[in-house]
């Protein structure tokens, strides 16, 4: 029997594309890690998260850049994903060694890397091709730096994250990838 080697390869097979000055791309080598925190273990969690990330536990709608690079984004009530340059799949181990192993875990790990597709929108269309997708409010005033939202675009659920002056990272659910490129690219497309 012959031999077979898998290989894994991105979502949408490295997507990177400019659209008049405004690039969208595919973020390929990041590891999401949801880290929840366990009942009466806010505090422990908190100083775990202080002492590997140099932050606390950010609020639903909120998130930072830690001093190792890492994106700490409060995704729901009690849970927090963290999004970090890794070799994808394995994110798990790498927050354990940051945090807590399965013997002194200060908060639940879930691989989350599979389940989202990520890409980055950068430049001065961004804004403009967003509005287009999702009912929220993008104004630089409202929708700061480091704000983190859930919305919908199209009929597909989505995270939009706010990383730059004209720059937003857009998390999609991996089994919709291809239409959540295509809404937003017809949508670059329509303000070009």
């Amino acid at each position: 029997m012959g031999k077979f080697t898998l290989t894994a390869l991105p979502v949408l097979g490295g997507f990177d594309q400019d659209y008049n000055g405004t690039r969208l791309r595919e973020l390929v080598d990041l590891a999401a890690v949801a880290v929840s925190v366990p009942m009466d273990g806010a505090n422990a969690l908190a100083q775990a998260m202080k002492t590997a990330f140099g932050g606390d536990i950010p609020a639903v709608g909120q998130s930072y850049l830690s001093k190792d690079g890492s994106r700490i984004v409060g995704f729901a009530p009690d849970q927090m994903m963290v999004l970090f340059d890794h070799a994808p799949h394995s994110g798990v181990a790498a927050i354990e060694q940051k945090l807590g192993t399965e013997h002194g875990a200060v908060g639940y790990y879930v691989e989350q890397t599979n389940n989202w597709v990520t890409l980055e929108l950068d430049g001065p269309l961004a804004r403009a091709a967003l509005e287009r997708l999702c009912a929220l409010n993008l104004h630089p005033d409202s929708f700061v730096m480091d704000r983190a939202e859930r919305t919908t675009m199209e009929h597909m659920g989505a995270l939009v994250i706010r990383t730059g002056e004209d720059r937003f990272v857009l998390m999609g659910p991996s089994s919709m990838a291809g239409s959540f490129l295509h809404a937003i690219t017809v949508s670059l497309e329509y303000v070009i």
